[in-house]
């Protein structure tokens, strides 16, 4: 595990710099550690959630607590409905956008989507999370599902 972080940590470049990736990756990845046994999932699931988090200027943790509500880390997760992957995605949306022929299993397609999907909809919501995360679930005007995100968020996500 221990050769594992190092290298996850030196080819982090959406990080400050190597101590905040070290601090973050460390301490996400024993959070992380008994929903995904396997180190290098692990790891690559955290450093891209991180990335795509911040490109889409999005806090970490809160994709974390979404991932956690979504799917439980389950990266081949498909909802009744449909919706694939970590994020669960549906799948509409890759014709949306003009690419049918992306995984939304891959977990860097999955992950750059949801994220991009959750931005757009802060946006529409004018920065409101709790409208942003009701409708990226399909639950617009309820709070029953920002609730789950956000009580996943103080339980096991947020930043001490």
């Amino acid at each position: 595990m221990r050769a594992v972080l190092i290298d996850a940590v030196q080819s982090s470049d959406s990080f400050e710099d190597r101590f905040h990736a070290e601090v973050w990756l460390t301490d996400m990845s024993q959070r992380l550690s008994h929903k995904v046994s396997d180190p290098q999932e692990r790891l690559l699931i955290l450093k891209t959630v991180h990335y795509e988090a911040g490109r889409a200027d999005l806090p970490p943790e809160m994709v974390l607590a979404l991932i956690d509500v979504e799917s439980n880390f389950d990266h081949f997760a498909i909802s009744y409905a449909g919706a694939r992957g970590l994020m669960q995605v549906m799948p509409f949306w890759l014709d949306e956008i003009g690419r049918p022929n992306d995984d939304l299993f891959d977990i860097h397609t999955n992950l750059r989507m949801g994220c991009t999907i959750l931005r757009h909809y802060l946006e529409r919501e004018k920065g409101d999370r709790t409208k942003a995360l009701a409708r990226y679930n399909g639950s617009v005007g309820k709070v029953w599902y920002p609730q789950r995100v956000y009580k996943a968020l103080s339980r096991r996500w947020y930043r001490q």
